[in-house]
């Protein structure tokens, strides 16, 4: 099966210092680069994803601000791709189901952030656009998140999300055994 690398918003203001910090981010981008790594060595498919919010109420992600850019740990190099998106389902008013069909993909690994919110979304219809998919677990981020006046952990966002999506829509897998998978050792 031929796989592409999703890197799903791995910027800046999801860092320390940044607009939106996540819990972990920082790990979550070092396990990511491992799986870019791979797919750079072995000249596989890389999309990396960049979010540029266009709302007006937006408080980060804004065009053309440091926090916009993607994190150092996993920068773009030569012809690499990367798809600019203003909604939280990378395919949504972008090329890049065209550019994965084009290239005859039929695997996803998926990593990035946040997992509530573009991962579960790009996950979600990328299955839908019939993609068999892999979502790397400990190379994803997210935060806790309030409801109804209680604060969910965001370890506990992140393993509830994920429990949903492994139902139907995507096999969770760590970074290492993402590798193993990809490579059969």
């Amino acid at each position: 099966m031929k796989n592409a690398l999703l890197l799903i918003d791995i910027q800046n203001d999801y860092f320390p210092q940044g607009r939106m910090e996540l819990e972990g981010s920082l790990a979550a981008a070092q396990r990511a680069k491992t799986l870019l790594d791979l797919f750079r060595e072995k000249n596989w498919p890389i999309f990396h994803i960049q979010h540029i919010s266009t709302r007006p109420t937006a408080s980060f992600f804004l065009p053309g601000t440091p926090g916009a850019e993607i994190h150092e740990v996993v920068k773009p190099v030569g012809g690499e791709a990367v798809i600019q998106k203003n909604f939280p389902n990378s395919f949504r008013n972008t090329d890049l189901l065209a550019r994965l069909q084009k290239m005859e993909i039929q695997g996803l690994v998926i990593c990035g952030m946040m997992t509530h919110m573009c991962v579960d979304a790009t996950v979600r219809a990328a299955f839908d656009h019939g993609f068999e998919c892999v979502t790397v677990h400990d190379a994803c981020a997210t935060k806790a998140l309030q409801f109804k006046g209680e604060e969910i952990p965001a370890v506990k966002v992140h393993s509830s999300f994920l429990a949903a999506l492994t139902a139907v829509y995507t096999r969770a897998l760590t970074s290492q055994e993402t590798i193993a998978h990809l490579t059969g050792s």
